[in-house]
């Protein structure tokens, strides 16, 4: 407790690291609340993966002052291993194993007693729907199996913080929406702070509750992902009317900037006026119409999707539109 306020689970202040003349992070600064999904979204090389390694003391920063479950890294680190779990882009199951030998090795390495970590292998592949497969060796598992199975073994000794560094990598499409349920009932079932890297647009729009860009070593923008959307210009909000005297007449209150959308059929009574999305661009627009008393008959609030913001903020896409193209 800090001044009568929880701690953060991480914050890192000033944190910089290079490898000779290369910078690879630049002085960057993030708190992580408790029971929080925070993603660290960027493109391959952006930094992602030395910020994890730092925060889980497999490196050293070369400055700045962390913190991890409430212990100074600098000094406890054995304090932070002991709170922490880690998943990586590349797994930590031994494919000779089975499931629930792999289980039972991670108990016995965090000297839970065998029968509890008996109960605890079932309860574990009962949650992560590995049961039918428990006694196959992990060479058998598909990519998505694998994944689940490292997440599990994760479990085995109770964290309080988890990193998963970009841990859909690979997986295909059904997979990855898989693991995406399986982390949100980390932080619904467990309480933990979930630390996540990722390289995927739509896995930090649907499971973050905040998202820091890094850009070349830097924190480009952070924020909430509908606060992020804000940040570029392409929002609008979209207003449908019955005729087209009522869409010709918004569209002389409402000024040069609304546009008539290109359409066919009722498309063509559409109006798009340009906004951020907000509650007060939004009552301002109503506000006018009805003072002019126009009617509208529908309304929808679009705004620019996390790929407008990354393109915006570090000025090329995504490694998905890379692949895409």
């Amino acid at each position: 407790m800090i001044n009568g306020h929880r701690a953060p689970a991480i914050s890192a202040f000033g944190l910089c690291k290079s490898y000779g003349e290369q910078v690879v992070l630049d002085g960057i600064d993030l708190t992580v609340p408790e029971g929080t999904i925070f993603s660290l979204l960027g493109p391959n090389g952006a930094g992602k993966t030395t910020t994890v390694q730092i925060l889980t003391t497999l490196i050293g920063a070369d400055s700045g002052e962390i913190r991890v479950g409430g212990y100074d890294l600098a000094v406890e680190r054995n304090e932070v291993r002991s709170v922490i779990g880690v998943t990586g882009q590349f797994s930590a199951v031994d494919e000779l194993l089975t499931g629930r030998e792999n289980l039972l090795l991670m108990a016995d390495l965090h000297h839970v007693p065998r029968r509890d970590g008996k109960r605890l292998a079932d309860d574990l592949l009962a949650r992560f729907d590995l049961v039918e497969a428990a006694d196959k060796t992990a060479a058998t598992y598909s990519g998505g199996m694998v994944r689940r199975l490292d997440l599990a073994m994760t479990l085995v000794g109770d964290p309080r913080v988890i990193f998963l560094d970009e841990p859909t990598t690979g997986l295909d499409p059904r997979s990855r929406r898989s693991m995406w349920e399986i982390i949100r009932a980390l932080v619904d079932d467990y309480s933990v702070t979930v630390f996540l890297t990722t390289q995927y647009l739509e896995e930090a729009d649907q499971l973050a509750d905040r998202i820091a860009v890094l850009d070349g070593g830097r924190i480009v923008a952070e924020g909430t992902a509908a606060e992020l959307k804000k940040l570029v210009p392409g929002g609008h909000i979209r207003l449908e009317f019955r005729t087209a005297a009522e869409l010709s007449a918004a569209a002389r209150v409402l000024g040069e900037t609304a546009r008539v959308l290109d359409g066919v059929g009722d498309e063509e009574l559409t109006l798009a006026v340009p906004s951020d999305g907000g509650v007060k661009s939004l009552r301002f627009v109503l506000d006018r119409l009805d003072d002019a008393r126009i009617e509208v008959e529908g309304l929808s609030v679009h705004t620019p999707n996390l790929d407008d913001v990354f393109l915006a903020l570090t000025g090329h896409p995504t490694a998905e539109k890379e692949i895409a193209r």
